[in-house]
């Protein structure tokens, strides 16, 4: 039986775009693999707290790091949901990522968590794709395909939900349409992705 851990970090539990794609994979994943489990931390509802001295001087030793880290490796593949706010992730999503990479412990590219398939929903407002204007300032993939290949040796996939303030900025009203068809090549995407890897983790 194969296991899923799902992160959202979206700041509005409704009518956000990375939340909708998420729910979309692990629709599909259970439909694949209804015997799996999925374990759901909702980064937003329930945020972590940030590191500390003691937190960093205990390690592994940490009561809360222990925890999440034991999730991390116990699970078969990994969802997060990360949309960006300030060309980046969020803060709860980055206090995740700090206690959970613990040096000396699963902070390794041939460490526990390596190979460990990550599927990150990366949704903003706007486009910044290669050729884009704001091309350079996009931190969200940049930022997490470095720290969890670099850190912990996952193997990292992304689903790119563009120009999701289409619907609210009047400024930005052109470009619906585009906006409606990144949605929806998003909400493919994460179906065909949890189909295609509930099915190789139980070959």
């Amino acid at each position: 039986m194969a296991t899923l851990l799902h992160l959202d970090s979206a700041v509005f539990p409704q009518g956000s775009a990375s939340r909708d794609v998420t729910a979309a994979f692990v629709q599909a994943w259970r439909e694949q693999h209804p015997e799996g489990e999925v374990v759901y931390r909702d980064l937003a509802a329930a945020p972590l707290p940030h590191l500390d001295i003691a937190a960093v001087s205990a390690g592994a030793d940490d009561a809360l790091r222990a925890e999440l880290a034991a999730e991390l490796q116990a699970a078969d593949a990994v969802l997060i949901g990360a949309p960006m706010y300030n060309f980046t992730i969020s803060s709860t999503l980055k206090a995740w990522l700090d206690q959970v990479i613990i040096v000396g412990h699963n902070a390794s590219p041939d460490g526990p968590v390596a190979g460990t398939p990550v599927t990150v929903v990366a949704s903003r407002g706007g486009s910044y794709a290669p050729g884009t204007p704001r091309e350079d300032f996009e931190f969200v993939q940049n930022y997490l395909e470095k720290v969890l290949t670099g850190m912990l040796g996952a193997e990292v996939d992304f689903i790119v939900p563009e120009l999701t303030l289409a619907h609210v900025k009047e400024e930005m009203a052109e470009l619906i349409p585009l906006a409606e068809a990144s949605r929806a090549k998003a909400l493919d995407e994460a179906a065909e992705k949890a189909k295609a890897l509930a099915a190789r983790l139980v070959a």
